[in-house]
């Protein structure tokens, strides 16, 4: 595992949106550009001025239907020592691998604020979430497929494995980011190298919507100047 990154150099990378991001990390060459970021499916419930990052911790989880003994599932709690162990901030990255995914939510308000306690800052999951409402209050970041009224039968089954959420592999330990516009992957061998070149990528976006509203704008000019940034 590489080694994490400082507080500073993971301010420097929620600073940043997630299109500013995701343009940046494209001029790396490290992944095509058509990867490393969930689809439309997950979205995101809880808008905020400040994205969300940190380091994944999954879980895989099921609940669309009741056992046949017993009437319940067994509470699990070593899910919790397995986030304790990623460097933090966390993320919790949950995959419903049920038949039925999102009919029960794992994550409410009891759940958010034990996540929190373990220094997680948000969770991203196909299935649902609940209480929406204290998420927002308490700035927890929630990315979801759904939202559900109840937990169903909701129960872990897999603690630490590679998971998929809305296209994305994602492993326990890798680098999140999310905003309102959706959560990518963030590679760690080029992340404190990201935010010195979102600079320079800003300041050129500037200049180009600086001229379009210009009194002075030509098409002449418009070409000019993207010719001088490419």
């Amino acid at each position: 595992m590489n080694t994490p990154l400082t507080t500073e150099q993971l301010e420097a990378l929620r600073r940043l949106d997630a299109c500013t991001l995701a343009n940046t990390i494209e001029t790396f060459r490290e992944r095509l550009r058509n990867e490393g970021f969930i689809d439309h499916t997950i979205r995101c419930l809880t808008p905020s001025p400040q994205p969300m990052i940190g380091y994944a911790a999954t879980v895989t989880i099921r609940g669309s239907a009741p056992p046949t003994t017993n009437g319940a599932y067994a509470d699990r709690t070593d899910w919790w020592d397995h986030i304790a162990s990623q460097p933090a901030p966390r993320i919790v990255v949950i995959q419903d691998v049920a038949t039925r995914p999102g009919l029960g939510a794992l994550v409410g308000e009891v759940h958010m604020n034990i996540l929190r306690a373990l220094n997680c800052v948000g969770v991203v999951t196909n299935g649902s979430v609940r209480s929406i409402p204290a998420a927002e209050r308490a700035g927890f970041h929630l990315f979801a497929g759904s939202v559900s009224v109840s937990h169903a039968y909701v129960h872990i089954i897999d603690i630490g494995t590679p998971v998929e959420i809305g296209g994305l592999k994602i492993h326990s330990g890798d680098l999140l980011h999310g905003d309102l516009h959706g959560v990518q992957s963030i590679p760690l061998g080029i992340a404190a190298q990201i935010p010195a070149i979102a600079a320079q990528i800003s300041a050129r976006k500037q200049a180009l919507v600086a001229l379009c509203q210009s009194s002075e704008f030509t098409l002449a000019k418009l070409r000019d100047a993207i010719a001088k940034g490419e």
